[in-house]
């Protein structure tokens, strides 16, 4: 079955987990036991609806305060697709919390206040789905039963949003907006009666009808290899399979691939998925090739097409959203995680922050918690990598305090 990631984004009350708990509840995903539960809560709080952010919400101080801190990853299906989404938090104070749940999510739905319309928020929002690639954006207006349902102010909130949009550098994204009721369930999945107006999809329509060329951005092939595979049985005595995860786009058998670093050639024997074999295999997929001549390849190397090398260099400049308590300065070293290679690095300059609500970058010489900006890096040994705009999966990193072993940063080269 066909899986779609998603990542939620909203300020404080904008209906996040409310439109979350709803989908959940009109694809019959929640189990009785978490209904009762919702509906004892809903009534001990004296509300007349039922509160479905509660199917969301785990942490207890997200249930006291009524927002969301963590980012929660909910899981549920339909006929047709499992999807799996990242409610992510919406304060200033955890950006990095949205980088992380966008970063991989193929689908981003921007919820907004129909009583507050485009805010500072939203441009931040925007902002890091732009930064991140999400080629597939749902501008979801919620509580619209509070504006009286008016077409008006959708219409002039669409209108906003379209002029945010205007400043993006990310042409291919798609933009849809869809005015909702998420508490009363319009637009969500059924239609609302309430809004003759609206002629398009519901939420939940249009996530369904969203195919992969809709949603997955194809690039050059690249395979790092995470294992190699030696069964030393007697059934696979000479068997030697290069495991890991397919980016980027197809790979077939007989085609000329090349090993990095070592430059080395071979061609594409055999491609296994468990127990199967195919004569191709599509971008996403995990699988085990083997090569027709014997070569040195182990975990950290990476197999490309011959003739789509990446780049290969020991210095980067890149697009950083930092993550730690502790400021980034230059001249500071970390572990740089890039797929399955790890080198020491060092912090070479910090040009500037970059302003999330598109008015520019600034000069900086440091970068503090949850600020995003560019940096050069210096690598102790060469990484093999493409610009992210140009391959997602082989143009991010991490950067690892190698003292605390702490996440301090993410990274996407330019």
């Amino acid at each position: 079955m066909e899986v779609l990631k998603i990542a939620t984004a909203g300020s404080v009350d904008d209906g996040k987990s409310t439109l979350i708990g709803r989908l959940l509840y009109d694809t019959k995903s929640l189990t009785t036991d978490k209904i009762e539960a919702i509906e004892k809560s809903s009534k001990q709080k004296g509300y007349d609806y039922l509160d479905f952010s509660l199917a969301t919400d785990g942490l207890v101080a997200e249930r006291e305060q009524g927002i969301t801190i963590d980012v929660a990853h909910i899981y549920f299906s339909t006929a047709k697709k499992s999807y799996i989404i990242a409610d992510t938090p919406g304060h200033v104070e955890y950006t990095r919390n949205m980088v992380t749940g966008a970063s991989t999510s193929q689908v981003s739905i921007i919820l907004i206040d129909a009583r507050k319309g485009v805010i500072e928020q939203t441009y931040r929002h925007f902002f890091i789905n732009n930064l991140l690639r999400v080629k597939e954006v749902i501008v979801a207006v919620n509580k619209m039963d509070l504006v009286d349902y008016s077409e008006e102010v959708f219409n002039k909130i669409k209108a906003d949003f379209q002029a945010l949009n205007a400043k993006s550098s990310f042409k291919e994204q798609n933009v849809s907006y869809i005015p909702l009721s998420a508490i009363n369930g319009g637009n969500v999945a059924d239609k609302s009666e309430n809004m003759p107006w609206y002629t398009g999809q519901t939420v939940l329509e249009h996530l369904e009808d969203l195919t992969p060329e809709d949603v997955f951005e194809t690039g050059q092939t690249r395979f790092p290899v995470q294992t190699v595979i030696r069964p030393k049985t007697e059934e696979y005595h000479d068997f030697r399979g290069y495991a890991g995860k397919l980016y980027g786009n197809s790979i077939k058998v007989g085609d000329a691939v090349t090993v990095l670093p070592s430059l080395t050639e071979s061609k594409v024997s055999k491609i296994h998925f468990f127990d199967q074999q195919f004569d191709e295999a599509k971008a996403g997929s995990s699988i085990v090739l083997e090569l027709e001549n014997d070569i040195n390849v182990t975990r950290g190397d990476m197999i490309v097409k011959s003739g789509e090398l990446p780049q290969v260099e020991k210095d980067i400049n890149a697009t950083i959203c930092w993550m730690d308590s502790k400021k980034l300065v230059s001249g500071t070293k970390y572990l740089v995680q890039h797929n399955t290679n790890r080198v020491l690095a060092k912090i070479d300059a910090i040009k500037n922050v970059i302003a999330t609500d598109y008015s520019g970058a600034t000069p900086a010489s440091q970068l503090a918690i949850n600020e995003i900006g560019e940096v050069t890096i210096k690598l102790s040994k060469a990484l093999y990598f493409d610009k992210y705009n140009d391959n997602k999966s082989n143009g991010a990193f991490i950067l690892i305090d190698a003292n605390t072993n702490t996440t301090a940063g993410v990274g996407f080269i330019n």
